[in-house]
């Protein structure tokens, strides 16, 4: 077993606390055993798909239901990634209100602690705080939180250590000499201990793994589940394993309708695809942690949709741009953007349009044929079938545009390229090279 030596942060994958047989599949007979994990290679799973590891609960009782609730979901998601974004604009370094930090999209397996404790991670490239669940803590709504007092390995970083001067809202309270730190977001708060433990994924165990301790949580915002982030900042997961998975992963994400576990997530460069086409990776400097694009423009079948350029364009100072986010289900586009994606998809289809669910470009003519649509940026293109880019319901009687613009009344800036988007393809961060690259893979069975 390889030993991995970690210091932070990163992969938006929420780490949700589970105790023995709730880490693994639910018993449901048509759900397939989940597969070991292997080397830097873990097995993903949808947090809403039948097979789900959060069990049956995390689905929603319909489908117009599912998609309401995503919308509402998707919707706070972007409103956290624009605060982000923006420069002078309140830090908002928790995911913004209490369904996004209580609803993962994507899951992975890890362990915590010696002997270890079973945990499920959650996959989100946005972030890099990572918090977990602690025994004692008050206002956290979980049942099943890590008990560092079980832990031979665990840890508290003292104050006055690097790691320390690192974490968000760093303070030393006066009868502890650990390091504690905060977030806010609205009308809620953590407050955690930031701790070091062993982390073990998949084949790797990474000693000395620097997390969040939950304390204290209050508000609409307090998590049932850690987190774990896949982002660029000091604290992140790729900054800490940076000598072991060299600041580069891939994932495949399956579709929240999958009944397998062909998701992967590949932690490092072996095994990452040879032929891959890619596009330089921009940086926002005042908020490191996004991992931004240059999308040029979108094509509906054969014809480049006429966006104002400035829409698209990539500016540091205000935050605007394109970046890839494995949190949001759905594509997000500027308004203008994606007024010009919708109006020319309408035009092609030619069928009555109706709307469900947040998402306003539906049709209840199971024979619509919809145009392909391709994502265009710097030195690549990507092309996504139907599967990508409709959404279909339980019968098949309807679908939808799986895209949608900015919540009425909210003057975002970001073009949020999102998981269902990303999905059957495998999706390379390769931070050394500055370059995000995509590659046609089936990661979800027929």
């Amino acid at each position: 077993m390889g030993v991995r030596m970690l210091c932070g942060v990163a992969l938006s994958v929420l780490l949700v606390l589970a105790a023995g047989a709730s880490a693994s599949h639910p018993s449901h007979s048509s759900c397939p055993a989940t597969p070991p994990d292997a080397g830097g290679t873990l097995q993903v799973s949808h947090a809403f798909g039948p097979c789900s590891p959060l069990g049956p609960s995390a689905a929603a009782p319909s489908w117009a239901g599912f998609l309401a609730d995503q919308a509402a979901r998707d919707a706070s998601r972007l409103l956290y990634l624009d605060s982000l974004a923006v420069r002078g604009r309140a830090y908002a370094p928790i995911a913004s209100g209490r369904q996004l930090l209580q609803t993962p999209t994507y899951v992975v397996r890890a362990r915590l602690g010696t002997p270890p404790q079973p945990l499920l991670l959650a996959v989100d490239t946005s972030n890099d705080a990572a918090w977990i669940p602690c025994a004692g803590c008050a206002g956290c709504p979980t049942s099943t939180p890590f008990n560092p007092a079980a832990s031979a390995s665990y840890r508290p970083v003292p104050c006055g250590s690097a790691l320390c001067a690192q974490a968000p809202n760093a303070a030393c309270p006066l009868d502890s000499k650990a390091c504690g730190f905060s977030l806010t977001y609205a009308d809620s708060s953590l407050v955690a201990a930031l701790s070091q433990d062993s982390l073990a994924v998949a084949n790797d165990v990474v000693k000395a793994y620097t997390f969040g301790c939950l304390q204290r949580a209050t508000g609409t915002a307090a998590p049932p589940q850690g987190l774990l982030g896949l982002g660029r900042g000091p604290l992140s997961f790729l900054s800490q394993t940076k000598d072991i998975y060299g600041a580069t992963f891939s994932y495949c994400l399956p579709s929240f309708k999958s009944m397998n576990f062909s998701g992967t997530l590949r932690l490092g460069r072996n095994g990452q695809p040879q032929r891959i086409k890619t596009t330089p990776l921009l940086a926002n400097p005042h908020r490191s942690s996004l991992y931004y694009v240059n999308m040029t423009g979108i094509r509906v079948g054969r014809k480049v949709v006429p966006i104002p350029a400035a829409a698209l364009a990539f500016d540091p100072a205000t935050g605007a741009g394109t970046v890839l986010d494995s949190g949001t289900m759905f594509t997000r586009l500027v308004a203008p953007a994606y007024a010009a994606v919708r109006d020319e998809v309408r035009r092609r289809v030619g069928a009555p349009v109706s709307s469900l669910g947040g998402f306003d470009t539906c049709f209840n003519d199971p024979a619509v044929k919809w145009p392909a649509v391709t994502l265009l940026f710097d030195g690549m293109q990507v092309t996504l079938p139907e599967e990508n880019v409709v959404i279909h319901s339980t019968y098949g009687t309807t679908s939808c545009l799986a895209m949608a613009a900015a919540p009425d009344g909210v003057n975002t800036v970001l073009n949020v390229i999102a998981s269902m988007q990303q999905q059957n393809h495998r999706v390379l961060f390769d931070v050394p090279n500055g370059r995000v690259g995509f590659a046609r893979e089936r990661c979800t069975a027929a």
